[in-house]
C-alpha cells in the first residue's frame, strides 16, 4: 500500500544558502549555479561555473552538501534535482538546498527517484510562484506530498533507478574521455603540429614523435613518416596550407524543412527532430540518414568560450532551420567536429539581438589543411573512437528509455515483480 507523505518529513537536515550573494574568485572550488543541476544528469555538471577561495569555503557558507545529499533547486528551474557525489567537489549558494534523506523514513536512493518520478515534479510545477522567474520555497515543502510505498518496494525502486541512473553517468563519462582522446590528437597534429615540432627538434624515434596516439613501432613510424620535419614561412607545417573550412565540407542546409510544433505534433513519432542545439521532440518521417554535424545557424550560435554549438548526430533524423547540416568533404565529419571544437566562432557571427552563423561566413572560418595522407590517417584513428561514441549513446538512450518507463509504473503499483519485492 503506497501513502503521501510531506516532503519536508522525509528529511534529516537541509543546506540552505539561499538569499545572500555569495563572494567569488579567479579559483579555487567550483561554485555550482542552478542550470548545472539537471534531471538528465545523476550529479551537477559544471557549466558556466565560477569559483570560491578557501577562507570564503570555510566562512560564508551555513552549510555544505554531504555524499549522497540530493541538491535540489528552488528558483529558475524547480525541481530540477541531482545527487551529490563522492567526494562532494563543488559547493551552493542560493537558489537552491541540498537535502538529506531520514534513512529511518525513507530509503535515500527511492526518494531520489520519487523526486524526479513525473507525479512529483507535475505537483512541483503546480506549486510554483512567480511569473518570470519561478520558484519553489522551502517553507513549500511540508506541502509537496512524496508517494510512500512499503519498504521493500521503496528499496527496490530506489536500487533500480539509481543503478541504471549509475550506468548512463558512467557512459556519459566514457564518451566524455573517447571525445577527449580524439580531440587531444587533433590538437597535437592539427594545431600544435606536435610531430612537427619534435622532428624539427631532432627527435627520431617513432613512438616518441607520435606521442600516445600508438605503441606500435611500426605504426609510428608510419605515421610519424606523413610529417614533414620542419615548418615554412608561414608558420605550418612544410607542404600544408591555410584555406578555408568551406573548401572541406558539404552543406545541406537545403534539405531542412521547419515544422510548427503543431506540425510536430501532428506529424508525431519516432524520428528525433533536432532545433540549432538540442533535441525538439520527434516526428514520423526523416530527411537524413547519415553521420553528419550540426551548428547553429541563429539563436544558440556561440557558447561562451567562443565555440559554437555543435550537434555530432547519425541515423535517421529531421532538421529545422535553426542549424547548419554539415557532412566532411575529403575529410571525415569527425574530423570537422573536432575542427570546430578548436575555433573561436565569434568573429563570423553578425546580429547584435539575434545571433547568426550564415553560409558564407562559416564558409571563410581559416582551417589548416594538412596532406591528404595525413588526413586520412586521421580519419582512420578517429573513427573507430566515434564509432563506440556512438554505440555508447545508443545504449545509454535505451537504458533511459527503460529506467523512465518503469519508474512510474512501479510507482503506480502498475507494474510489481512480486516475487523480488518479497523477497527483499
Amino acid at each position: 500500500m503506497t501513502t503521501s507523505v510531506p516532503f519536508m518529513s522525509l528529511l534529516s537536515n537541509i543546506v540552505d544558502n539561499r538569499g545572500r550573494t555569495c563572494p567569488t574568485a579567479d579559483s579555487g572550488l567550483p561554485l555550482i549555479a542552478t542550470n548545472c543541476v539537471k534531471n538528465s544528469t545523476l550529479y551537477p555538471v559544471f557549466e558556466k561555473i565560477r569559483y570560491v577561495d578557501q577562507q570564503t569555503y570555510s566562512t560564508w557558507f551555513r552549510g555544505h552538501p554531504l555524499p549522497g545529499d540530493l541538491i535540489f533547486v528552488c528558483k529558475g528551474s524547480p525541481g530540477q534535482v541531482c545527487m551529490a557525489p563522492d567526494p562532494v567537489n563543488f559547493c551552493i549558494a542560493q537558489d537552491m538546498v541540498a537535502v538529506r534523506a531520514d534513512p529511518r523514513k525513507v530509503y535515500p536512493p527511492y526518494l531520489f527517484a520519487a523526486l524526479r518520478s513525473d507525479e512529483v515534479q507535475s505537483a512541483i510545477v503546480n506549486m510554483h510562484v512567480g511569473t518570470l522567474i519561478p520558484h519553489f520555497k522551502k517553507g513549500d515543502f511540508d506541502k509537496l506530498k512524496i508517494p510512500l510505498p512499503d519498504k521493500p518496494t521503496q528499496r527496490f525502486i530506489g536500487d533500480m533507478y539509481l543503478s541504471l541512473t549509475e550506468k548512463i553517468e558512467l557512459n556519459r563519462r566514457i564518451n566524455e574521455t573517447l571525445e577527449g582522446m580524439a580531440q587531444t590528437i587533433f590538437r597535437d597534429w592539427f594545431v600544435d603540429f606536435g610531430p612537427v615540432h619534435k622532428k624539427a627538434a631532432g627527435e627520431s624515434d617513432p613512438v616518441a614523435i607520435m606521442g600516445d596516439v600508438t605503441a606500435n613501432p611500426d605504426r609510428a613510424a608510419q605515421l610519424a613518416g606523413l610529417f614533414p620535419d620542419a615548418l615554412g614561412d608561414d608558420g605550418l607545417p612544410v607542404g600544408w596550407r591555410l584555406s578555408r573550412v568551406g573548401d572541406w565540407m558539404d552543406i545541406l542546409d537545403s534539405k531542412r524543412i521547419p515544422l510548427s510544433s503543431r506540425q510536430r505534433e501532428e506529424r508525431k513519432g519516432s524520428i528525433p527532430y533536432h532545433g540549432a542545439t538540442s533535441v525538439m521532440g520527434h516526428v514520423d518521417t526523416h530527411l537524413f540518414d547519415e553521420v553528419l554535424l550540426l551548428i547553429g545557424e541563429d539563436g544558440s550560435v556561440v557558447r561562451p568560450d567562443g565555440k559554437p554549438f555543435t550537434q555530432y548526430v547519425w541515423g535517421k533524423i529531421w532538421v529545422n532551420n535553426h542549424a547548419h547540416v554539415l557532412r566532411g568533404k575529403g575529410i571525415t565529419t569527425e574530423h570537422l567536429k573536432c575542427f570546430f571544437e578548436t575555433v573561436d566562432i565569434a568573429p563570423f557571427v553578425t546580429g547584435a539581438v539575434q545571433p547568426k552563423l550564415n553560409q558564407a561566413n562559416m564558409k571563410a572560418v581559416p582551417f589548416v589543411a594538412a596532406v591528404d595522407a595525413v588526413n586520412k590517417e586521421f580519419g582512420t584513428l578517429i573513427e573507430p573512437i566515434f564509432a563506440r561514441i556512438r554505440v555508447t549513446v545508443e545504449e545509454t538512450n535505451i537504458l533511459a528509455e527503460t529506467r523512465d518507463f518503469l519508474l512510474p509504473r512501479l510507482m503506480s503499483g502498475a507494474v510489481r515483480l512480486a516475487q523480488h519485492v518479497e523477497a527483499t
